[in-house]
Parts: C-alpha cells; structure tokens; sequence
C-alpha cells in the first residue's frame, strides 16, 4: 500500500503535504511546530489535519505490519498461494487481514480439530463433494477407530465431527464473513430490554428499544452499552438470519443430492449460530463503539479547546468562592498576578445560615483588596451562595460582579501533588478556592494542572478507550497552549510542560533554572537548561515569550530561525524592532507598507518563504496577540434568577456550558443549565450541534418550558416573539 497517497486521498490533501508531514514527524517534530513553523514545507497543513494524518499514519503502518506478520506465518505454513497474497496486500482494515489469517491461525482446541484429529477429515471433503449414492451414515460407518486419541465409537459421531469440520471451514471463509457483516449491519436491528421493568432508572428509553444498526447514533450507543454494563439492559444485535442462512445453504450446495443437502443445511445453520452470529455480533458491537467513541472524544477535544481558549479576565482581584453547606464557603483572594492574598471560611448556608455575619466578613474583604469580581463554583451549595451574593451586592457602593465558573476538576487538582507543591500551607478547600478564582484569571493557565478528562465538557468519558481519549485531549491542550503562548518567566512547570518539545522533566529544568539564576533575559539562555539540546530548543523556542528582554522579537511568536529575515524586512521598511516593546507593535506602518509591495519577490528577497512572510508581517502588526481576545468574554451577573421566575417565551441570554450529541446545556443565571435540543438550534438543517454553537458561546434563547420537579429547562435559539 502507498500509504501517502492513501492519506492523501482520505484528507483530501496532495500527497507532497503527506509525504512532507511524515518525514517532519519521524524526524521528531512536533505537531505544534510543524503547523506553526514548516508552513511551506507541508502546504499549510494546519495542526487539526496534521493530528487526523499522525493517526491515519500510525493505523496504516500498524496495518502493513500486520499483513507483513501474517503473510510470513501462512508462508511458514506451506499455504501462501497468489491469490491469498494479492488479498493480503490489497486488504485496507486489519478486520479484513483478520478475516483472511482466520483459516491459518494457529488455532486452540475446537471441535473440528479434535474431529481432524480423529481422521474424519476424508468424510467431511466426501460430505463436500455432493456426489453420495448412499446413505451418509454408511461412509461414517468406515471411519470408526478405537485407537487412542482417535476413538470413534459410532457412525453418528463420526458423521458429526465431520459436521464440526465443515461448519469450521465456512467460518472461516473470508468472503462469507464479510457478506453476513455487511448485510447485518445494512439490514440488521440492535434491540434493548430491561432486565426488570419495574425498575426505574435513566435508561428507561431503552427499556423496549429497538432500531436499525446502519441508522443508531454514538450518543444511543454509549447509553445502551453503560445500561448493559449496568446490568439494567440486555442488548443483542437482531441480523436477518433466514437471508443469511440461505446465503450460506446456497455457497454450500453445489448439488442436488438426496443424502448431503439435509446435511449442509444443517450445517450451514450451525456454521452461522454457533461460530459466525457470535463473532459477528461482538465486530459489529465493537465497530458501534469505535465510532461512537470517536465522535464523542471529538466532540469532548472541541468543547475542551473552547474551554480552554476562554478569553482570560486580566487585571482584575478575584474573590474564589468554593461553595458547600455543613463545611462552609471556602474563599481565597487572589491579586491580578494569580497570587492568593488571603483566605477565609464563612457559613452563610445550610444548616449554620449565619448570612449577615457573612456578609460582614465579605465586605471587609471586598473594602480591604478592592474585589473587582466574584468567581463561584457552580457545584454544591452555588446557587444558595449565588443568592447571599446578590443580596450583598445591593448593600455596597463598590461595583462588584459576579460570574458562575464550571469547577469540575478543581477537587482532583485541589488534592494533587501539584497543589499540595503550590500551596502546603493551604487545605485542600483553600486550594479549590484558589483555583476557582485563578481559572476565571486565566483558564488555560490553571486548567492545563488538571487532567484533561476530570474538566468535565464530555460524555460517556468514563466509559471510552481511555488512551485514544487521553492522547486527543492531551493533543488539544498542547495545541491551545503553543496557539496561545506561554510566559517564560512566569509559567508553571504544568503549563511549561505542553509546550512543543518541552517534557515534564524539561518544563521542571526550566522552572529551576529561572529559580536559581533570575528570571530569562533572551530565548538563547534556554540552551543552558539542564537536558535541554539543540532540538528541543528549536521546537519550544518560538512558543516561548520574554517581555522586556534582550531583544523584542524574543516577546512575539517570530521564530529565533527567522529572526534575521524579520531584521532584514525592518530594514526594508525603514523600521526599528525596539518598537515591539511599547506593546503597540508597528502595527498600522507595517500593515499600510506591506500591503503595497510583492509578496512573493519580498519574501525571497529576505529569505523565507511566502507563508513564514505573511506570519511575520501578522505578527509585527500585532506582536504577542492572544488570540483568546476573540472568544466571547463571559457574562458577569450582578443579579439572580431562580426557576420559578423563568416563564415560557422569556428571552435571556445565556453561556454555553457543554455540547452533546443531542444538544446543548446553557447557562441562563439559574442553577440548572437549559437544554437547546439541536432541533432547536436552527431553522435549517444541521447535522450536528457543533455546527451551531461551540462551548462558551453567548447566545440569545427562549424558554419553552420548565419541569421544577425533574429540574429541567426547554430552550430555543429559534426566538418566536409569539411566544412572549
């Protein structure tokens, strides 16, 4: 197989930007660096493709492996024909390499092989040849043995092991087995019915639930395999049997043969029961998953980006607010640099409701670090802390806001190594509170110290191939963090730890050094960390920022490789680099003098290509530009709602929380988010959520209806001014 072009082909990609791509990742480069940085040598393959093409990649090598492994046992064995070997190499999935090896698999003790054993093989090749004359049993009646290990005491088990034989062969037919698993799945149902009627639960949809395999989607998939490994739900796969059994009978039966044909009937119908519907039934279980799983590790890696690329609240005092009820509210004040100024424990809930002295304590603190916003953990006790918010807000003169943050995972960091390492004076709530004010500051920054699947904008994650999930989200934060940037002088060893190149060991070097010798005048001084060589260098450096350094090109995202061309198009321009320190940039004089000249000629002229040009030129007009500027900022609330307040046809504006399969959760300032099912995201037809909305979107909704009792909101994004 030419696995470039096939990629290629796959991606809709040209197969120059695949074979550039493989030979940069076996070189070692990473894929931040390679989207970023070797723009010209793979035609701009941005870092979404480049990921899609390192999986196809590894999957396509792992696949030539196999069939490289398979031909060589069947070879081994004396058996490797032409034929079977053209079928090898073309076959495009290891489940087809699988299907082809099954008839020369070593295989463990079956009934067929004890059969063979006994010598019955001769019965079953006379069974297959049609042409009997006689009673079958009466050829059977030549194959009895009382040797040991090969005993057959009558004809009726020898005619039986030779059905065993047989019913082994058509199993292990390739060509039958693909034919049943294409017709199961275009014509087969997968069904679902509870264990216990009477019992209630979450999967009470699926209790009597049946579809077709080609039409189920990954979200009922996942349901319907936790409800089974729940023990709430049987689910089997219904193929159509009576097609396939024909299918096979007339594969079989060559010849209208009084004696035979009752016997490969039977067998046939054996063949699919007990060897092929078992076997096919767990492919096809598992194909479901497969897909499933995938989409729903997509979906959790683009709300996870969303997530993570939330604009960061800079310059402002934070209040954390860990809410609960019998152990108090956790609160930790944290300065504009992330640093915890103070921390305090009050007891406005339940069962103490000492509210007033609450608030007392709050003010103080608001007074005394001049608190610009609230953050609150919208988990337990969030919406009763939400009200003693509000009610002090209407009490002080200072403009203080507040805004719900999502705090899933800030309990697993708030109990890590990490945090203990960061704050070892401070109890795990302390440390929840910290984190809650810090992932309002800079999400990115504190979300990077939490394992990607413990943030909480999945579903099903627990039940998902947790390596293929952990790569695609660590491979998300790595994207997010190298888009963005990081401080040098300021990172944390987490953070530090996914830029391009830089290693858990690496990023703790860093930190040392900077700890030892003063904070990084120029990117040069990276090459005296410990273990940090030439290559590494080469990958990090351009994602590495010094504000304030040496030279100014070193504040921006310009690779130190390109550093001389960028000097040479300054010089072109008439422009001095020691303006990129203002923070302004060059910004409108570089933009209008560019726009002017060949871009082509100009590039060549100072030495890099037209991609690495224009990059340049983006990032002179706006050195060091966070592009999380453009995400929608988040709402800040100084006033509450509760359910019993929303009414049918209100319009509000709301915060997108998570995006499912079916859906999206929204945040409208009540403590239970809305659902706005995707039947409801648009007037024309789309085929997924994401095509609507993505995480931390601001969006205008409807209220269709509210259950109180089950604590459920309808919403629409398909605003109708009837309905007020």
């Amino acid at each position: 197989m030419d696995i470039c072009l096939k990629i290629a082909q796959e991606l809709h990609i040209k197969k120059g930007q695949v074979e550039a791509a493989v030979q940069l990742i076996d070189e070692g480069n990473t894929i931040p660096f390679i989207s970023r940085y070797r723009k010209e040598v793979t035609g701009a393959l941005n870092d979404e493709q480049l990921r899609d093409l390192h999986e196809r990649l590894q999957y396509l090598r792992n696949l030539e492996d196999k069939k490289e492994q398979v031909l060589k046992s069947i070879e081994e064995q004396g058996m490797l024909t032409e034929e079977l070997r053209d079928k090898i190499l073309a076959a495009e999935t290891l489940v087809l390499v699988e299907d082809l090896y099954r008839p020369y698999r070593p295989k463990r003790k079956t009934r067929a092989s004890v059969a063979k054993e006994k010598g019955l093989q001769p019965l079953a090749d006379y069974i297959l040849e049609q042409t009997s004359t006689e009673d079958v049993l009466i050829e059977a009646s030549r194959y009895l043995s009382a040797e040991e290990g090969k005993e057959v005491a009558t004809a009726e088990e020898a005619l039986q092991g030779a059905k065993d034989i047989i019913a082994e062969q058509i199993s292990d037919t390739a060509d039958y087995r693909i034919f049943i698993r294409d017709l199961t799945m275009q014509e087969g149902t997968v069904k679902s019915v509870a264990k216990d009627a009477e019992v209630k639960s979450v999967y009470e949809n699926y209790y009597d639930y049946e579809e077709k395999l080609s039409r189920v989607v990954g979200h009922r998939v996942l349901a319907l395999n936790r409800g089974e490994k729940e023990k709430i739900l049987t689910v089997k796969v219904i193929a159509p049997e009576e097609r396939i059994v024909g299918y096979l009978q007339k594969q079989m039966i060559t010849a209208d043969n009084i004696y035979t044909t009752p016997i490969l009937q039977e067998v046939a119908l054996d063949a699919y029961d007990r060897l092929i519907a078992p076997a096919i039934e767990r492919e096809i279980r598992n194909e479901l998953t497969e897909k499933a799983e995938d989409g729903a590790i997509d979906v959790f890696g683009k709300n996870l980006e969303m997530l993570l690329m939330q604009p960061p609240v800079a310059g402002k005092v934070v209040l954390g607010w860990d809410p609960a009820f019998r152990t108090g509210c956790k609160l930790a004040v944290v300065d504009a640099t992330g640093k915890v100024l103070d921390t305090k424990v009050i007891y406005p809930t339940e069962p103490q409701n000492k509210v007033e002295e609450s608030k007392r304590e709050l003010k103080k603190l608001i007074s005394k670090y001049h608190i610009d916003l609230i953050s609150v953990g919208n988990g337990t006790a969030s919406r009763e802390s939400e009200q003693v918010i509000v009610s002090l807000l209407k009490e002080i003169p200072q403009p203080v806001q507040y805004v719900i943050v999502n705090e899933a995972g800030a309990s697993v960091y708030s109990a890590s190594k990490l945090a203990t390492e960061e704050f070892p004076d401070f109890d795990v709530a302390q440390r929840s509170a910290a984190s809650i004010a810090r992932r309002l500051q800079d999400p990115l920054a504190e979300l990077v110290k939490i394992d990607p699947k413990s943030i909480g904008v999945g579903q099903y994650q627990h039940d998902m191939n947790q390596k293929k999930l952990s790569d695609t989200l660590t491979g998300v934060v790595e994207d997010c963090v190298n888009k963005v940037g990081v401080d040098l002088n300021t990172a944390s060893a987490p953070l530090l730890a996914y830029i391009s190149g830089i290693s858990k060991t690496l990023a703790k070097n860093i930190v040392d050094y900077r700890e030892a010798n003063g904070r990084f005048t120029n990117r040069k001084q990276l090459l005296k960390v410990a273990k940090l060589g030439p290559k590494a260098y080469e990958q990090c450096a351009g994602f590495m920022r010094i504000t304030g350094g040496d030279n100014p090109l070193d504040a921006t995202s310009v690779h130190p490789e390109s550093y001389e061309a960028c000097e040479k198009l300054l010089g072109k321009l008439k422009l001095d680099k020691s303006a990129l320190a203002s923070g302004m940039g060059l910004g409108k004089t570089v933009s209008v003098l560019t726009s002017k000249m060949d871009k082509k000629r100009l590039a060549a002229e100072i030495g890099v290509g037209e991609m690495t040009l224009n990059d340049m030129i983006e990032e002179l007009v706006k050195p060091a530009r966070d592009p999380r500027e453009e995400m929608p900022a988040p709402i800040l609330r100084s006033d509450v709602l509760d359910m019993k307040d929303l009414k049918p046809g209100m319009i509000l504006k709301g915060t997108v929380r998570n995006v499912i399969d079916f859906g999206a959760f929204v945040d409208i300032g009540v403590h239970q988010d809305g659902l706005v099912h995707i039947s409801q995201m648009s007037e024309k037809y789309i085929k997924h959520p994401l095509d609507a909305v993505k995480l931390g979107d601001v969006v205008e909704v409807q209220v269709i209806s509210v259950d109180e009792a089950k604590k459920r909101i309808a919403l629409t994004m398909k605003i109708n001014n009837e309905l007020k």
